[in-house]
């Protein structure tokens, strides 16, 4: 006899045997390089964001980074923020003994909860730490529809 079709269980076979695969090369790269792992999960530059019914405000670490060598960008509810860290030169027959500090290009995107006015978006850079203020577009805030009583305006059948 055969067995009826089971699209999902099929589906759900596929699945696990997907994960236990991606579980061995996770396994298998954490064998040959041990701290992969923890450099591959930080994003740079770490971000706070804040919002209420009027704004978002985005805080990024940015020590070490010159105002210049950042790069902002706002698209409907999406900010970009790039940018540039420049190695610093070492002294002549100097080799680094732990490197950790982050260097080289990056880039963050963001989807936030709503459409932004880009026309007003402000940014501050101070002691390392650059604040964006994203207003919220006028025609994505909230409307407060006021209930009158009384008879109705609109059609009844």
């Amino acid at each position: 006899m055969l067995e009826p079709l089971f699209p999902w269980r099929e589906m759900r076979r596929m699945e696990r045997e997907m994960d236990r695969m991606q579980r061995e090369m996770e396994r298998m790269f954490d064998t040959f390089f041990p701290r992969r792992r923890r450099w591959m999960e930080v994003e740079f530059p770490p971000l706070n964001i804040w919002t209420n019914n009027d704004q978002a405000v985005v805080t990024a670490e940015l020590p070490g980074i010159q105002p210049e060598e950042l790069e902002l960008s706002v698209n409907n509810d999406t900010l970009i923020l790039r940018g540039k860290r420049v190695a610093n030169d070492l002294p002549e027959g100097a080799r680094y003994q732990r490197r950790e500090r982050f260097q080289g290009e990056f880039a963050r995107s963001l989807q936030l909860p709503f459409a932004i006015d880009a026309e007003k978006v402000e940014a501050h850079y101070e002691n390392g730490v650059l604040t964006i203020t994203l207003p919220r577009a006028e025609a994505d805030k909230p409307k407060r529809i006021a209930v009158h009583a009384g008879q109705s305006n609109g059609k009844e059948g």
